[in-house]
């Protein structure tokens, strides 16, 4: 009987949530404060997984915060082995998701168009109450 999730789904949230934990409490590092894992793929081997993950700051905050888990990658690989129950732990690779930065980006740009459109109609229609409309003949 086929499962309803198949086997690379499930190690991709069971990684998700073991790796949330994991960074959490074991990872001390000042430069991960207010990390999010936003997704985790691994691949068909179990060999290789791609760990998204998004932090509230700047670009270079989140640039570090990168480097950092890249840095800890191994040690999070060898205490991801007590916890999973796979024969083949992922290497893991961490890169930053832009996605949610990119997402707040058009936001900003959307809400300062619709000001700008406001504040020239309201421009607009004042400069012409206040222009005399010639007589009519």
């Amino acid at each position: 009987m086929p499962r309803e999730y198949s086997r690379t789904l499930r190690i991709n949230s069971q990684l998700q949530r073991e790796l949330s934990e994991l960074i959490r409490t074991e990872l001390t590092d000042p430069r991960i404060n207010g990390l999010t894992i936003t997704d985790v793929v691994v691949a068909q081997d179990v060999r290789n997984a791609k760990v998204s993950v998004s932090q509230l700051g700047t670009d270079d905050e989140l640039k570090q915060a990168v480097k950092a888990l890249n840095g800890a990658a191994g040690r999070l690989r060898h205490l991801l082995v007590d916890r999973l129950r796979i024969r083949h732990v992922p290497t893991l690779h961490f890169s930053a998701d832009m996605a949610l930065r990119d997402a707040d980006r058009v936001g900003s740009l959307i809400r300062t168009a619709i000001a700008n459109d406001k504040l020239s109609g309201e421009a607009a229609s004042s400069s012409e109450a206040g222009v005399d409309e010639p007589p009519a003949s």
